[in-house]
């Protein structure tokens, strides 16, 4: 078997044996993307010599008094989203007021992966500023889908979901607010965790204490990314919303058990979700009933959700981008100044609503929780779509009004506090990957892997990457 094609906790389990080196693998990831990268632009700023000198460092004792750590590395390349800091090496955020920007410190949590033997090989592409779910930006261009080039890798975690899905690195971390690890890992067949608020450090934010935008993990199967969890998790004294991590690690916390599964492919008629991608996931879903589990169609009310996350997420944005809007508007892409306007007209009272909105739904949520384990949904509401557009145009023929109206589906998770995993579920008849949404209740992130894990050794689709990129052409939309 060839190093790229080794799980990260296949490769970990030999780097602690001695069976292969730091510095092997290094070189297998730099083999690779010199192979992949020019199909799919995932990984637009590398550190190759930077990750040599780690790799030397780790094999000549450093970190060793972390090896019992159940996150530890043990010299495993791993891909940066380009909104995180590495010391010394170009972090653009995507955006071109930043083309040349080189920090000098890395953000804490890039500081606790390399000391838990993680190795930095470079920053994978992302829309600017994160805001977008395609990636694409004015710095490097766009991120393809290696399943079909022609199709996007969605947004905006698309470069760590390439650079898992082709080999390029073992795993990736990534950022979620309205599914930017989740959609991605839903387009590009791989698995992306949005952790719950306060599992990841986010460093120092000016959002420090909001609940939307959280760090975390993105691998080839759910036990990679439970080991990259276990990495990412604990308390930082930086960022107020962190806890200590789990007594019992998550890769050790996958063993199945029965649960309680809620399906619903769009709440109850509110989103509108391909016809296709519902009846992938339909089937899939019954996998839950193969492997123990009993699985009911249900989902709590929506109600004005939609227009409740908007107003929040442009609160968001006045925080992150007032000031840069004021000082560098002409530089700033649409959708940013979109969401940042739009947060500034805001009135008291809509503030006041769109809060009391997002209690009330948690309070259903929270209801709901009472009578299921977990709640599953598709992992998107339409599979990957043109490459060039910045949005899909319309979701089973219904024209979208904007950039977020696709993302609700991840977007009530978020708003909830909950964790959530992207899993694989199957192809459309296109080839296109289709995956699941496994939600949990707040701080229950092993209760989600759990249920991802379930589904993933029956469906086995885990195997299918990591994959040669594929030229394609984009496929009719679904009227």
């Amino acid at each position: 078997m060839s190093l790229i094609a080794l799980t990260a906790t296949e490769a970990v389990a030999r780097l602690k044996r001695r069976e292969v080196s730091p510095l092997e693998l290094v070189e297998a990831a730099a083999a690779r993307i010199a192979e992949v990268e020019p199909a799919v632009n995932a990984l637009p700023t590398l550190c190759l010599d930077r990750a040599r000198d780690h790799a030397k460092r780790i094999m000549a004792g450093e970190g060793a008094e972390n090896a019992e750590h159940p996150g530890w590395l043990a010299g495993l390349p791993v891909s940066i989203k380009d909104l995180t800091d590495v010391a010394g090496v170009r972090t653009t955020y995507g955006s071109p007021i930043f083309r040349d920007h080189v920090p000098t410190a890395s953000h804490p949590l890039v500081a606790r992966i390399e000391a838990l033997g993680g190795i930095v090989i470079g920053k994978s592409n992302t829309p600017e500023f994160g805001a977008g779910g395609s990636t694409f930006n004015e710095v490097f261009g766009r991120t393809c889908n290696p399943w079909n080039t022609a199709l996007t890798c969605g947004g905006s975690t698309g470069g760590g979901a390439v650079s898992v899905a082709t080999g390029e690195a073992w795993l990736a971390h990534g950022s979620d607010h309205a599914g930017s690890l989740r959609r991605p890992g839903t387009y590009c067949g791989v698995v992306g965790l949005r952790p719950s608020p306060g599992r990841v450090t986010r460093g120092t934010p000016n959002n420090l204490f909001s609940p939307l935008s959280v760090q975390g993990p993105m691998g080839r199967c759910v036990a990679d990314v439970a080991l990259f969890l276990d990495t990412m998790a604990g308390w930082d004294i930086r960022d107020p919303l962190t806890y200590e991590a789990p007594a019992v690690a998550y890769g050790a916390s996958l063993a199945p058990r029965p649960l309680r599964v809620a399906f619903t492919a769009d709440f109850n008629g509110a989103l509108p979700v391909d016809r296709e991608t519902r009846a992938i996931c339909e089937a899939a879903v019954r996998r839950f009933t193969d492997a123990g589990c009993t699985v009911e169609h249900a989902a709590p009310e929506l109600a004005a959700l939609q227009e409740a996350f908007l107003v929040l997420r442009s609160q968001h944005f006045v925080v992150d981008r007032e000031l840069q809007l004021h000082s560098h508007r002409a530089l700033l892409k649409p959708d940013i100044i979109w969401n940042t306007e739009r947060g500034l007209a805001a009135t008291p009272s809509q503030l006041a609503w769109a809060e009391r909105e997002r209690a009330a739904w948690y309070r259903r949520l929270a209801d709901f929780f009472g009578r299921f384990d977990v709640l599953v949904t598709p992992g998107a509401a339409t599979p990957a779509f043109d490459v060039m557009l910045r949005h899909p145009e319309s979701v089973a023929g219904k024209k979208l009004e904007n950039y977020m109206a696709a993302s609700m589906l991840n977007a009530a998770i978020t708003l909830a506090g909950c964790p959530a995993v992207a899993v694989p579920a199957g192809f459309d008849q296109y080839g296109r990957p289709v995956g699941l949404q496994v939600a949990a209740p707040p701080r229950q992130d092993a209760r989600a892997l759990r249920a991802a894990a379930m589904f993933e050794a029956a469906s086995g689709l885990d195997k299918a990457v990591p994959i040669a990129p594929k030229p394609g052409v984009v496929p009719p939309v679904e009227g």
